[in-house]
C-alpha cells in the first residue's frame, strides 16, 4: 500500500495537461497583430539594459570587452528564443513556458516554470520602474532621491534600498491600470514608445562612432593614474584591471555576459500573446525572431559607442550615455539621449507588465494558483485580478528593493525557464503522432498493443526499425532528455567553480570532463537516432538534437555564475512557491479534477456492471 500511495502521488507531479489541437476558444480578445508583437518584444528587451545595465557591467566585469558579453548573451537568448517559436506555433495559447511545460513534462515542472517566469515579471517590472525613477531623478538633478534620503531613509543595507521610491510605486500603478483597460490600448502605447525609442538609439550609436576614440579599447595603467591626478576624485574611478580590451579577463567577460542576460529578457512575453494575437501560429514565430535579431544590433551598437566615447572606468552606472555625452562635450545631447531612455523604461515596464498577469491567469484558470486570480472583466477582456494583484506585488518590490539586487535573481528564474523550453522542444519533436495531437484523447487498449508489440532493444537504441516515432522511441527520448539535463548540470558545475585546476591541467577534474563529456555524447547520438515527427508546423527549430542542448548547456552555465547569495534568495522564492502547490495546487488541479471525474465514472461503470452480473 505504502509504494502503491507513493505511485500515484508520483503520478500525479508527471500528469501532463491535454488541450485542444489549433487555436482554441478564448474569453481573451484576439486584437493583437504581428507588428504589434514585435514592438512588444522590442520595446520589453530595449529597456533598463541598454540604459543603464551597459554602464555597470563595463565599468565593473567588462570593459570595451562588453560587446562580447552582449554577443554572448544573445546567442543565449536567440537559442532560447527559436525553441520558444517552434511552441508558439505548436501551441498558440497563454501562458507561455508554463504551459509548454505543462503540456510535455508534467505538473510540478509546470509550476515551477510558471513560478519563475512570475518571480522574473515581478522583478523585472520592479526593477525597471527604479531605473526610470532613477533616470528621471538625474534629469532633474537628483532631487528626488536627496529629499527621500534625507527624511525616510532604510537602514537595513544588503536587504532593502537606501530609500524607498515612491515615484517608482506610482509610476506601476499608473502602468496597472492602462493595462487593465484591454490589450489593444497598451499595445498602440508601446508601438509609439518603441519607434522613439529606436530612433534615439540610431542616433546614440551614429554618435558614438563619431565622437568615440579607438584608444579607448586600448586603455593602460598610465591613462588610469592621469585620470586620477586630473579628477582627484578616486572613488568615481571604478578598477582598472589589466587593461586593454578585455581589462578583467574571460571569467569578466562570462560574469558579464551572466548579467547582459537580463538585457535580453523580455522577448518571452511574445509567447504569452497566444489567445490575443490574431494569427498565432505565424506572428508569434516571426515576432520573436525579429525583435531578437533588433535588440542584438542595438545592444551590440550602443555598448560599442559608449565604451569608445569615454574610458571604461570613468563610466558612471546609474546613467552612462548621458554622461558619456557630457564627457565627449557635447552636453545637449544628454537631453536627447534622456526622452529616448524614459520612452525605452516606459515600454520595457510596459512589456514586463503585459505577460505577467497572462501567466498567472494560466496558472488559475489550471486550478496550480488560487482561482480567482483567473477572472476576466467582460468589458475590457482583460485578466483583471491578475493584473490588480501583480501590480501591487511588483509596485511594493519597487517601493523597497534596488535595482542591483533583483538583476541576477530575475536572470536564473528566466534561464531556468528557457532551459525547460528546450528540454519540452526535444522531447516533444520525438513524440508519437498521437501524442503531439494534443488534447486528442488515446484509446488506452490500441496505445497498450503499439506498446506491447514493440520490445526496446539495445541495437534499437541506435538503429530503430520505425522511422516515424512509437511510444517506445519517445520513452527512450523522454529518459535521455532527463539524464543529459543531469549531466550537462553536472558539466556546467565543475567548469564554473573547478576552471582554474581543469585548466592548470589536474588530471582528476580532467578525467571528470571527459567522463561527462563521452556520457553526453553518447547520448546525443542515441536521441539523434530516433526517428522525428514529420507533422507540418509553421517554425521548427533546425539542427535537433543538438541546437536545443546548446541552449540548456548555455542556460545553465550562466545561471552557475551567479552568487551564492544570489542561489539562496532563489531558494526562498521556490520554498514559497511549493508551499502553494502542495498546499493549493496539487488538490485544485484541473487535471486532478478531470482525473477524479474519469474514476468515478470507471467506478460507477463497474457497479453497473456488477448489478447486472448479479
Amino acid at each position: 500500500m505504502p509504494w502503491q500511495a507513493f505511485r500515484r502521488f508520483g503520478q500525479k507531479l508527471l500528469r501532463r495537461r491535454t488541450l485542444e489541437s489549433g487555436m482554441a476558444e478564448t474569453r481573451l480578445a484576439r486584437c493583437l497583430t504581428t507588428l504589434d508583437l514585435v514592438a512588444l518584444g522590442v520595446g520589453s528587451t530595449l529597456g533598463a539594459g541598454v540604459y543603464v545595465l551597459a554602464g555597470e557591467v563595463a565599468k565593473d566585469k567588462a570593459g570595451p570587452s562588453i560587446v562580447i558579453c552582449f554577443l554572448v548573451a544573445a546567442v543565449s537568448s536567440v537559442l532560447a528564443g527559436l525553441c520558444y517559436a517552434e511552441f508558439g506555433a505548436r501551441v498558440p495559447r497563454s501562458g507561455s513556458a508554463y504551459l509548454y511545460s505543462y503540456v510535455t513534462v508534467g505538473e510540478l515542472w509546470a509550476f515551477t516554470t510558471g513560478w519563475n517566469l512570475i518571480l522574473s515579471y515581478v522583478i523585472g517590472t520592479a526593477s525597471v520602474a527604479r531605473a526610470w525613477s532613477s533616470a528621471f531623478d538625474n534629469l532633474i538633478g537628483n532631487h528626488i532621491s536627496m529629499a527621500l534620503q534625507g527624511s525616510v531613509a532604510l537602514h537595513v543595507p544588503q536587504v532593502l534600498a537606501e530609500y524607498p521610491d515612491f515615484f517608482a510605486l506610482g509610476l506601476v500603478f499608473l502602468l496597472t491600470g492602462l493595462l487593465a483597460l484591454g490589450a489593444s490600448e497598451s499595445a498602440l502605447v508601446t508601438k509609439v514608445f518603441t519607434a522613439v525609442n529606436l530612433l534615439v538609439l540610431g542616433f546614440i550609436i551614429i554618435s558614438g562612432f563619431i565622437k568615440g576614440d579607438l584608444n579607448n579599447w586600448k586603455l593602460t595603467e598610465e591613462d588610469y593614474q592621469l585620470a586620477m591626478a586630473e579628477i582627484n576624485d578616486t572613488y568615481s574611478l571604478g578598477p582598472l584591471g589589466s587593461g586593454g580590451f578585455v581589462p578583467f579577463g574571460f571569467e569578466g567577460i562570462l560574469r558579464g555576459a551572466a548579467t547582459c542576460f537580463y538585457a535580453f529578457v523580455g522577448f518571452d512575453c511574445i509567447a504569452t500573446t497566444g489567445e490575443e494575437a490574431q494569427n498565432p501560429q505565424r506572428s508569434i514565430p516571426m515576432g520573436i525572431v525579429i525583435s531578437l535579431s533588433v535588440c542584438f544590433f542595438a545592444y551590440f551598437g550602443v555598448s560599442s559607442a559608449l565604451t569608445l566615447m569615454m574610458p571604461y572606468y570613468q563610466l558612471q552606472p546609474e546613467s552612462p550615455l548621458p554622461e558619456a555625452f557630457l564627457y565627449t562635450g557635447w552636453a545637449s545631447a544628454r537631453y536627447v539621449v534622456a526622452v529616448g531612455s524614459l520612452c525605452a523604461l516606459s515600454t520595457s515596464l510596459l512589456g514586463s507588465m503585459f505577460p505577467m498577469p497572462r501567466v498567472i491567469y494560466a496558472m488559475a484558470e489550471d486550478g496550480l494558483l488560487f482561482h480567482v486570480l483567473a477572472r476576466i472583466h467582460t468589458g475590457t477582456h482583460t485578466p483583471v485580478v491578475a493584473t490588480v494583484v501583480s501590480g501591487i506585488i511588483a509596485a511594493f518590490m519597487a517601493l523597497l528593493f534596488k535595482l542591483t539586487d533583483l538583476v541576477d535573481l530575475m536572470s536564473i528564474g528566466t534561464l531556468l525557464a528557457y532551459s525547460l523550453v528546450s528540454i519540452c522542444v526535444l522531447i516533444l519533436r520525438y513524440q508519437p503522432e498521437q501524442e503531439i495531437k494534443i488534447g486528442e484523447e488515446m484509446e488506452l487498449q490500441e496505445e497498450m498493443i503499439t506498446t506491447e508489440s514493440e520490445k526496446l532493444t539495445l541495437r534499437g537504441l541506435f538503429f530503430p526499425l520505425n522511422s516515424i516515432p512509437t511510444p517506445v522511441s519517445g520513452q527512450v527520448v523522454y529518459v535521455c532528455s532527463s539524464l543529459l539535463a543531469v549531466l550537462l548540470t553536472a558539466l556546467c558545475l565543475v567548469l564554473a567553480q573547478w576552471g582554474v585546476p581543469l585548466l592548470s591541467g589536474d588530471p582528476v577534474w580532467i578525467t571528470v570532463v571527459v567522463l561527462l563529456l563521452l556520457l553526453i555524447i553518447g547520448i546525443i547520438v542515441v536521441i539523434w537516432r530516433q526517428p522525428q515527427s514529420s507533422i507540418p508546423l509553421h517554425f521548427k527549430v533546425p539542427a535537433l538534437p543538438f541546437l536545443p542542448l546548446v541552449s540548456i548547456f548555455v542556460n545553465i552555465y550562466l545561471m552557475m555564475q551567479m552568487t551564492a547569495g544570489t542561489w539562496a534568495r532563489f531558494a526562498v522564492w521556490m520554498l514559497i512557491g511549493f508551499a502553494i502547490y502542495f498546499g493549493y495546487g496539487i488538490r485544485h488541479s484541473l487535471e486532478e479534477v478531470k482525473s477524479n471525474q474519469r474514476s468515478r465514472k470507471s467506478r460507477a461503470k463497474t457497479s453497473r456492471i456488477y448489478v447486472h452480473r448479479v
